[in-house]
């Protein structure tokens, strides 16, 4: 079983973290994923710094341009994930992005890369499902889960696409918008988390305008994984190489309001 699978078995809610790599440096990268584990999370998603990260709000922009005007790069990436891997053996790590910085060596060579480096999935925001021979058969030639997003406005159609060739769980962004600027509303999540359970058995994970603890226990409640990112970056962005602290404290609240939500779960359906 693969470290993905093994979190989703465990049946219970799971917490998956994003912070960008690089920011605000990369040597200060390792112990905030070292703090985001330390507060409970139980997948990491390290983004990919872009010079045009078109579906990420201010908070996750400004992560990238800090990160880049830190000198960021690719070998820095794979760096920061194989020292993950090796101290957190048992935690996915997934990468997150665009692709160009993925592609502009090829597929092959980024593949090859991830499976060295130890890392259990890929995001790629800008690779279309119909477009999946770009990426898909090379990181399943390595076992590396192509994560697939679904989004408010993925209907019945097109979701098959969406779905054919997915791996790990999928993702979905439950605004149609960009990240961090406001969250759904928690009927239309459930309502969307129904819909996708009836067509996949992959887990579903909600994401995108998820800040508070009541708001994760909230989409918890419903979903296999919650997935936070623009919060978790402004505490970055606030104490710099300084926030493992902060970073793990935030975690850690989110996580016993995620843990909380699944005993709720139980008490209402009885599993």
């Amino acid at each position: 079983m693969n470290r993905l699978a093994a979190v989703f078995a465990k049946d219970r809610p799971a917490l998956i973290a994003f912070v960008t790599a690089g920011d605000p440096t990369p040597a200060a990268t390792p112990a905030i994923l070292d703090a985001l584990v330390a507060g409970g999370a139980d997948v990491i998603e390290l983004g990919m710094p872009f010079t045009d990260p078109m579906a990420d709000g201010p908070a996750i922009q400004n992560a990238n341009i800090r990160s880049l005007a830190a000198g960021t790069t690719t070998a820095d990436i794979l760096s920061i994930a194989a020292g993950f891997r090796a101290r957190h053996p048992a935690v996915p790590l997934v990468l997150m992005g665009y692709a160009n910085p993925m592609l502009r060596r090829g597929a092959d060579w980024f593949a090859d890369a991830l499976a060295a480096a130890g890392v259990d999935g890929v995001i790629c925001v800008d690779i279309p499902p119909e477009e999946d021979d770009a990426l898909g058969p090379q990181l399943r030639a390595h076992g590396i889960a192509p994560i697939r997003l679904a989004t408010p406005t993925t209907d019945a159609a097109r979701l098959p696409t969406v779905l054919e060739g997915a791996e790990g769980f999928l993702y979905y962004v439950s605004v149609a918008g960009i990240t961090g600027l406001q969250q759904a509303a928690q009927a239309s999540i459930e309502e969307a988390v129904g819909r996708l359970k009836a067509a996949t058995d992959l887990p579903i994970a909600v994401g995108f305008g998820i800040r508070t603890p009541k708001q994760a226990a909230a989409v918890a409640r419903v979903a296999d994984a919650v997935v936070v990112g623009s919060a978790i970056v402004e505490v970055v962005a606030e104490h710099g190489a300084d926030a493992p602290a902060s970073v793990t404290a935030y975690i850690r609240s989110l996580a016993d309001a995620v843990a909380s939500a699944r005993n709720d779960r139980i008490e209402e359906t009885g599993r």
